[in-house]
C-alpha cells in the first residue's frame, strides 16, 4: 500500500476519528480504540488522494452517501484488515476436530453430510486445512462434506481461490500434506490440489449483516478463530448470536484460544475434550421433559 508523504497528509481531528470508527464498527465490526487513531489515519491516507479529498469529515459522508460507498468500504476493509494465517494454525484444535469432533457428529448424523463453515477465512489457510484433514479422515472417506468458507475482504477471497501460497503458510505443515496436497510452482510458492479445493466453496459476506446469511443451510461447525478479537462487545453480541442460529443442535463453535464467550453469550456450553476446550450449541428439551 501507498501512503502519502508526512508532508502530504491529513490530519485525522478527534471527532472525524469518532465518527469513522463507528461507521466501521457498526459495517463490519472492526473496532478502533482511541490509542489507534494515528494507525487508522495513516491507513486511510491513501483513500483520500485516490479520492482527492482534503479531509477525513468528507471522506466519511463519501462512505455514508457516496455512490460508489460499497465499493469504497471493500476498499476500507483491506487496508484495515492483516490478514496473517497459515495452515494448521493450532493444532491442539485441529487434533479435537479430527480425533473427537467428527466422530462424535459422525456417530449421530443420519444423513452422511458434514457441513463446516469457516467463518473469516481470510487467505484460505484455515478451510484447506480442514479439507486435507477430512480427505485424510477414514471415517469420512463416504461422507459428503462440504466446507463454506467467507470473508468480508474480495482482496484475500481472491488469493484463496487462486489456492497459491508462499513458503511462510506451510510454517506449521507436515511435509506429508505439503507433498501430497500440493503442486510446486516454483522455489517459492506451491498451489493446492483440485482434491482439495473441490470441497471448499469460498464466498464473501459480512458477518455483522445477518440479511446476507438467509442464503446458508444449517452447519455442523463453525469455525470463526482470531476474529472477534478485532470486535467491540456489542459486535461480539451481535454475531455469536447470529451463529447460535446458524448450527444445527449439538453443532460445535471454535474460536480462537484468545477467545472466548465470557460476557458475550450464554447459549453455549464449554465441552473440555483432550486436547481443547470447545462450544456446543445445546440440544433443546422437548416440553414436559425436565
Amino acid at each position: 500500500m501507498t501512503l502519502t508523504s508526512d508532508r502530504n497528509a491529513v490530519t485525522l481531528q478527534p471527532e472525524e476519528f469518532r465518527l469513522l470508527r463507528d461507521f466501521i464498527s457498526g459495517y463490519c465490526g472492526l473496532y478502533f480504540e482511541e490509542s489507534s487513531a494515528y494507525f487508522l489515519e495513516r491507513r486511510l491516507q491513501n483513500r483520500l488522494e485516490q479520492k482527492q479529498l482534503t479531509n477525513f469529515l468528507d471522506y466519511y459522508y463519501l462512505l455514508l452517501y457516496g455512490q460508489e460507498r460499497e465499493e469504497e468500504l471493500g476498499k476500507v476493509v483491506d487496508v484495515l484488515t492483516t490478514n496473517e494465517t497459515y495452515f494448521f494454525r493450532e493444532p491442539n484444535q485441529l487434533k479435537t476436530f479430527c480425533e473427537e469432533i467428527a466422530p462424535e457428529l459422525l456417530q449421530k448424523k443420519k444423513n452422511r453430510r458434514l457441513r463446516i463453515w469457516s467463518a473469516g477465512c481470510s487467505t484460505g489457510e484455515e478451510a484447506y486445512t480442514l479439507a486435507m484433514l477430512a480427505l485424510e479422515h477414514r471415517d469420512l472417506q463416504d461422507w459428503d462434506v462440504e466446507i463454506f468458507a467467507t470473508d468480508i475482504s474480495q482482496r484475500v477471497l481472491q488469493t484463496a481461490r487462486k489456492g497459491v501460497y508462499g513458503k511462510s503458510s506451510f510454517r506449521s505443515t507436515d511435509p506429508y500434506y505439503e507433498g501430497r496436497y500440493f503442486h510446486k510452482l516454483d522455489s517459492n510458492r506451491s498451489q493446492v490440489d483440485d482434491s482439495v479445493k473441490k470441497l471448499v466453496n469460498f464466498g464473501h459476506l459480512n458477518l455483522l449483516q445477518p440479511e446476507q446469511w438467509t442464503i446458508l443451510a444449517l452447519f455442523d461447525i463453525i469455525f470463526c478463530r482470531n476474529v472477534m478479537i478485532y470486535f467491540n462487545l456489542e459486535s461480539k453480541k451481535k454475531m455469536v448470536e447470529n451463529f447460535h442460529r446458524k448450527l444445527e443442535e449439538g453443532g460445535f463453535l471454535l474460536l480462537g484460544h484468545a477467545e472466548s464467550l465470557m460476557n458475550i453469550s450464554t447459549s453455549f456450553s464449554l465441552r473440555h475434550f483432550r486436547h481443547d476446550m470447545v462450544y456446543q450449541k445445546p440440544h433443546s428439551v422437548a416440553p414436559g421433559i425436565s
